[in-house]
């Protein structure tokens, strides 16, 4: 085993340990997607084969998928406070793996939280596909991947200045979930909010979660959701390896 692949399941396994021990932290951040789904799905339309939320539901998925991963810089910011975050960069671990090993973790809860949403509406008509939520649950994955790594190259660039994190963060957030149609249809929009949506990744990855769930696998749309999503992973990758690198 390369030490790059030991030093970064060292930081995946230490960065896992607090979810492991609080599990329930997992369900508590649970609250805001599932408030979303209590509030939004009695306004969803009714119908017989209850396609509207088999629509609504994987794009709540994917919004889960977002905010998890575009949080989790909060966590290296209160690092950076305690001095813990210094004492990494000391030790014998390299700092691409220190990024790589906090980036793999997102994927851990964030399988939660969709096992979580699946539990949650399956008894309400919602219909499981098993094999095409868990091929859905692998793009959200790789795109939570990237995510995170950029939410953590965020938190380095705001060292010191957690207003600017969460500005940023919070002023990038919800127009990518709007304009990539998580919570309404863009179809029909006006062309520049159209144009905007096909310039924003997470626009493939939803539309690839929502043919997933529904248990249809249409080459195009996925490939499209796996391009997508690997393009988030790598930028993410690429920002935060090098970001790190600068750290100090």
């Amino acid at each position: 085993m390369s030490t790059f692949v030991s030093d970064t399941l060292n930081v995946m396994n230490r960065e896992l340990r607090p979810v492991w021990r609080e599990p329930m932290a997992v369900v508590f951040a649970m609250i805001q997607p599932l408030v979303f789904l209590g509030l939004f799905a009695p306004l969803l339309p009714e119908m017989a084969d209850g396609a509207a939320l088999q629509w609504f539901v994987p794009g709540i998925v994917a919004m889960t998928a977002l905010m998890g991963a575009s949080f989790t810089g909060s966590n290296l910011m209160e690092e950076m406070q305690t001095g813990s975050h210094e004492r990494q960069l000391v030790s014998p671990l390299g700092r691409p793996a220190l990024l790589v090993g906090r980036a793999l973790k997102e994927v851990v809860p964030m399988l939660m939280q969709v096992a979580i949403i699946v539990a949650v509406v399956t008894p309400f008509s919602f219909d499981l596909h098993l094999g095409g939520a868990l091929a859905a649950a692998v793009v959200l994955s790789v795109f939570s991947i990237g995510v995170g790594a950029l939410s953590f190259a965020l938190a380095l660039a705001s060292k010191g200045e957690d207003w600017m994190f969460w500005t940023i963060q919070q002023t990038l957030l919800f127009p990518a979930l709007l304009t990539a149609g998580v919570l309404l249809p863009v179809d029909g929009a006006p062309r520049w909010l159209e144009v905007v949506s096909m310039l924003n990744p997470m626009t493939y990855v939803v539309d690839a979660v929502r043919a997933l769930f529904a248990g249809t696998f249409p080459a195009d749309v996925v490939l499209q959701g796996v391009a997508g999503a690997g393009f988030v992973a790598v930028l993410g990758l690429v920002v935060g390896v090098r970001a790190m690198r600068r750290s100090s």
